[in-house]
């Protein structure tokens, strides 16, 4: 009997979404709550040789393979682990398997342009007023003629940025490392940071985060933008300084600030940020879709029954194999 561990399976359906059934002789639990710390990792993985993650719900630093000797494969999601000792992993002689690339880009899209539609129009906080009694309280944001600045223009900035002219909008961009033509190739005008920062009606980042990408927004960059602009993050929490975010929201520096992702995840229940009406929070859902989960979990499956039959396959640390 091989045991198998789901874990960050937070809306619990995990199992409808790939036949599990197929995968021989596999005994499966499924673990739909965040981990307490490392000791609680330990203590409720020690006995599973294989481990099902989703995207960077949790860490796994060198201290966590350590203590784990019974793991041999990690099945993670998506390409990019910045949580994740890869080195580790194959230093213990943990197999960590992938999913497909890609798969989640037009659904992190799809979000990006809905947190600055909502930001722009004021969608949520009308929601609530009205569920108060309330009626048309505020005044939302036309974008058609406006400037969207754009941090980054990747696999997915680039496409907000292609949504975005389409809805008649002008767009700049910035990064340390763009070029003019690059800019231009997406569709965008090349623009220093400050610019970016002082002339955009919103503004959306794209960067991975990094030692020279973190905090590339913090208490200057909120001085610079404009009273009524809205600044959009779908990419990691740490990309924003937390702390000049909440001094800047509630002195209402800028209208709106629409977020997907935060420093630390889940968000606790007390956080400031979610006391803030000028602030629209959104659970880090930017690949949280049905269509995103049934390819992960597919391929996880697929990645499960390959390594039973002993031909690992999407394998991120080839070096691991054999050994």
């Amino acid at each position: 009997m091989t045991r198998i561990a789901i874990v960050d399976d937070y809306q619990k359906v995990a199992l409808s979404l790939a036949d599990w059934t197929s995968i021989p002789g596999a005994e499966i639990t499924v673990f739909d709550k965040p981990f307490a710390d490392e000791d609680d990792v330990v203590e409720k993985l020690k006995d599973f040789e294989i481990v099902s993650t989703m995207r960077e719900r949790m860490e796994w630093p060198a201290s966590l393979f350590a203590r784990l000797p019974a793991l041999k494969l990690l099945c993670v999601t998506g390409l990019h682990q910045r949580l994740l000792d890869q080195a580790a992993a194959t230093k213990h002689g943990v197999i960590v398997s992938h999913t497909t690339a890609g798969a989640s880009v037009p659904a992190t899209v799809e979000l990006c342009v809905a947190l600055i539609l909502d930001g722009a129009r004021n969608v949520a906080r009308e929601d609530r007023e009205m569920r108060r009694g309330g009626w048309q309280t505020g005044l939302g944001m036309t974008l058609h003629g406006r400037r969207l600045g754009v941090v980054g223009l990747g696999r997915i900035g680039a496409r907000v940025a292609a949504v975005a002219k389409a809805l008649g909008m002008e767009i700049v961009a910035w990064s340390q490392n763009m070029t003019a033509e690059a800019a231009a190739a997406a569709g965008a005008t090349l623009v220093d940071k400050e610019t970016l920062f002082r002339t955009s009606d919103v503004v959306t980042l794209h960067l991975v985060l990094g030692e020279r990408s973190k905090h590339v927004v913090g208490a200057r960059e909120f001085a610079q933008m404009q009273p009524h602009a809205v600044l959009v993050n779908t990419s990691r929490g740490p990309l924003i300084d937390e702390a000049a975010m909440i001094e800047a929201m509630r002195a209402r520096k800028i209208a709106c600030a629409a977020l997907d992702v935060y420093d630390t995840e889940p968000l606790p229940a007390d956080h400031p940020l979610r006391s803030l009406d000028n602030v629209v929070l959104s659970p880090h859902q930017g690949f949280v879709t049905r269509d995103v989960y049934t390819v992960w979990y597919g391929d996880t499956v697929e990645n499960i029954r390959a390594y039973a039959a002993g031909a690992p396959i999407r394998v991120l640390n080839a070096g691991v194999v054999g050994k």
